[in-house]
């Protein structure tokens, strides 16, 4: 069987391709690693999505982007892409299978930067956490690191602090990234506060962080600081160790035109992996259905 589509990625971008391709009528599969969302699942409330008044459930929001593409006829299997094959008919090959297509729309997202200090692999889902949606509810009365200062972090810990005895954000610069309602929203929490130019250098403990140690970068002074949990939001990765032959940043992002194109005829890419300005579900919504209109024009003049 030959597709005419296979997205790899199954967060807003890849589930907005699948539905703009398959609703196209385009025999369309989307690979996805682990379940559909993406990063978008772990967001409690997404109040900048346009028609949600109030916000709604990431989780929620990405099962309405999966069950709509299902509608349209895509074909979702959870598996992970190996690499691609480039020729005028295309490979995608996994773990368990090789699959032939026409175009592939690579939306396989990022992932979250580590902090790569001393203490972090040993605590990993043992105290170190990357994910507030998901592991916030553990620190009920705990004191909580979150480490980071752009709009991911302190919407994380806003989150974090409905739970936690005391939420402090640690970040490297002299004033957060975050936007200003965010921070105006931070503010309205008394149990959250920030140390500025500092950095984390070793967590400690036994089977759980204890402490931390923080370096001022401006002093060089050291401090600890106890902890029982550490939230990190420092940054993405893109996922693109996969790939080969495509042409990409000095950041690791895919290079793309607008319409989506890479540097390899029929390969496109989308949402977060992507390099651009404004990473969001909103402009990851949009890249996908550009993705998938493109991936159609290539077909029809194959």
């Amino acid at each position: 069987m030959i597709y005419d589509v296979i997205i790899i990625g199954g967060g807003p971008a890849g589930l907005s391709a699948a539905i703009y391709a398959s609703r196209a009528r385009l025999k369309t599969l989307l690979i996805e690693k682990n379940g559909c969302g993406g990063q978008m699942t772990t967001i409690c409330s997404l109040e900048n999505y346009p028609g949600f008044n109030g916000g709604i459930d990431g989780f929620e929001l990405a099962r309405k982007f999966e069950n709509q593409s299902k509608d349209f006829g895509a074909e979702i299997i959870y598996d992970e892409a190996a690499r691609i094959e480039y020729g005028l008919a295309k490979k995608v090959i996994t773990a368990n299978c090789t699959y032939e297509t026409k175009t592939v729309i690579i939306a396989a997202g990022t992932h979250a930067k580590k902090m790569n200090i001393r203490g972090e692999e040993k605590f990993l889902g043992r105290g170190v956490s990357f994910c507030a949606t998901c592991d916030a509810p553990f620190y009920k009365d705990k004191n909580v690191l979150v480490v980071g200062g752009g709009d991911s972090a302190i919407e994380e810990a806003v989150y974090i602090s409905k739970f936690a005895k005391n939420v402090t954000i640690a970040h490297r610069r002299d004033k957060l990234r975050a936007t200003k309602i965010l921070q105006e929203r931070m503010r309205l929490h008394p149990n959250i506060s920030v140390i500025y130019n500092t950095v984390p250098k070793e967590i400690s403990g036994r089977d759980f962080p204890e402490k931390i140690t923080m370096t001022n970068i401006k002093t060089n002074e050291n401090k600890d600081l106890k902890v029982d949990g550490i939230f990190v939001f420092i940054g993405l990765i893109p996922n693109t160790a996969f790939l080969s032959g495509l042409a990409l940043d000095e950041a690791g992002y895919v290079i793309t035109d607008e319409n989506m194109n890479t540097s390899v005829a029929g390969i496109f890419a989308c949402g977060d992996i992507r390099k651009k300005q404004l990473r969001q579900v909103v402009t990851a919504v949009s890249d996908g259905a550009q993705s998938a209109i493109s991936a159609q024009h290539y077909i029809e003049n194959l």
